[in-house]
């Protein structure tokens, strides 16, 4: 019974476009909502604005982002009043600070937090089974275990196109019924991105996703 699904990202490791696409692809299919936490702020650095933007792709289709920093607590304070009352599923890559939300949000929680390789720059798990804990507001966070990938087997062509909400609007107007939108003529969903009404990275990740579903059945 999840209100919504909060997909952690971070600057370090650095998120991929891709993955945040699987957990939103799998979360329309299920009918739950999605938002974006962005994390460890403190440490963006010179590139906050280029990971603003690239997040910005995501509020255009309607997600929420909260920028948070669990070191500094920025951020902490509307993300604790925006999860009240709601069931909510945090996930994300390993290494991206979700045991840090969780303990700053409620310290009582004594998670146990996970620290980055040197070197392979990757997140080392920590959370090995998901765990629900109580809101002081009322509700619930659920903190699951980091991934590094996250699967779509359950998912064929059909359903992979209409995750991606932008396609849904356009998918009926292009010439052909089965159109794959890869590179068909009178494809509704490529003229959308030659016209910048679709963002070019989420149709890229697209056909990057479609091109690896085989392999994950």
């Amino acid at each position: 019974n999840l209100d919504r699904i909060l997909v952690v990202v971070a600057p370090e490791p650095e998120f991929s476009e891709v993955l945040l696409d699987r957990y939103l692809i799998a979360a329309r299919h299920c009918g739950i909502a999605v938002s974006i936490i962005f994390n460890k702020l403190e440490l963006a650095g010179a590139r906050l604005n280029e990971f603003r933007q690239r997040l910005s792709v995501y509020r255009d289709i309607g997600c929420q982002v909260f920028e948070t920093s669990a070191k500094t607590g920025e951020g902490l304070e509307s993300l604790r009043k925006a999860l009240a009352g709601d069931t909510s599923l945090m996930a994300g890559q390993s290494g991206v600070g979700k045991s840090s939300l969780i303990n700053a949000l409620l310290p009582d929680a004594e998670i146990l937090e996970g620290a980055i390789s040197e070197t392979s720059g990757l997140g080392m798990h920590t959370t090995t089974a998901s765990r629900l804990y109580p809101l002081p507001g009322g509700g619930y966070l659920i903190d699951s275990p980091g991934v590094r990938e996250f699967g779509l087997w359950h998912i064929d062509e059909t359903a992979l196109a209409e995750g991606y909400a932008e396609f849904q609007s356009l998918a009926g107007q292009c010439r052909f019924r089965n159109c794959r939108h890869l590179n068909e003529p009178g494809c509704a969903v490529i003229a959308a991105v030659k016209d910048g009404q679709i963002a070019e990275t989420r149709f890229r990740n697209y056909h990057q996703i479609l091109a690896n579903l085989d392999q994950e059945r």
